[in-house]
């Protein structure tokens, strides 16, 4: 997604073109857990460097929570920011993709809500063909992708993140289950349960 790449983020986050070739030839060569070490070692541009790596995926999966892009960028900021504070707690026992989504998770469903939803259709429109669409037709699928997001955000916590996770993200239950520090089992279960509630919720209003 290409907007993605339009969040601002802390200017100590962002490496100088200078300093990015220093810290290209020696961060670059580091594996996560080595570049954490870094960081936590106050090596200049480490974070930085964890950030340019990461940034698209927390942006996306910030995104499917609250469907528009001036929301998604403030929750990447945020989810960053929780890392950067809370990097010594990173054990290396899950990878630091698998860390950063976990807190992503629980950033967005922190802070995301019925009432603050700012509603774009969830079905992604790049997707969508409207052509041969009549005006009523496009009105009704919008409307129906509002219901869907508000449906979404009304669903227990667990249960909206793994229907988040494993419809748009396309997460096996497995990866599901490290990201949400789960069983797979109540990965599934969480699954079923969630798609069983929407389609209740989604009943009462129509």
């Amino acid at each position: 997604m290409a907007s993605s790449l339009a969040c601002t983020f802390p200017a100590s986050w962002s490496l100088t073109q200078s300093a990015k070739a220093v810290a290209d030839v020696s961060l670059n060569d580091l594996d996560e857990h080595a570049l954490v070490d870094a960081c936590l070692a106050g090596r200049t541009g480490a974070f930085d460097l964890i950030v340019e790596r990461h940034r698209r995926a927390v942006y996306q999966l910030c995104y499917r929570f609250v469907g528009n892009h001036e929301d998604a960028c403030d929750l990447s900021q945020d989810v960053f920011l929780r890392a950067y504070r809370g990097l010594r707690s990173f054990r290396g026992q899950s990878t630091l993709k698998t860390w950063l989504h976990r807190i992503s998770v629980n950033v967005c469903l922190n802070r995301v809500s019925v009432k603050s939803l700012r509603t774009e259709p969830i079905e992604a429109q790049q997707f969508v063909d409207e052509r041969g669409e009549s005006a009523s037709e496009r009105m009704l699928r919008d409307e129906r992708g509002v219901r869907v997001r508000e449906a979404i955000a009304r669903l227990p916590r667990k249960q909206r993140a793994t229907l988040v996770l494993r419809m748009y993200h396309e997460m096996s239950h497995q990866e599901i289950a490290n990201v949400l520090g789960s069983s797979v089992g109540a990965v599934k279960a969480n699954f079923f349960h969630a798609m069983g509630n929407l389609k209740r919720i989604l009943g009462e209003e129509i």
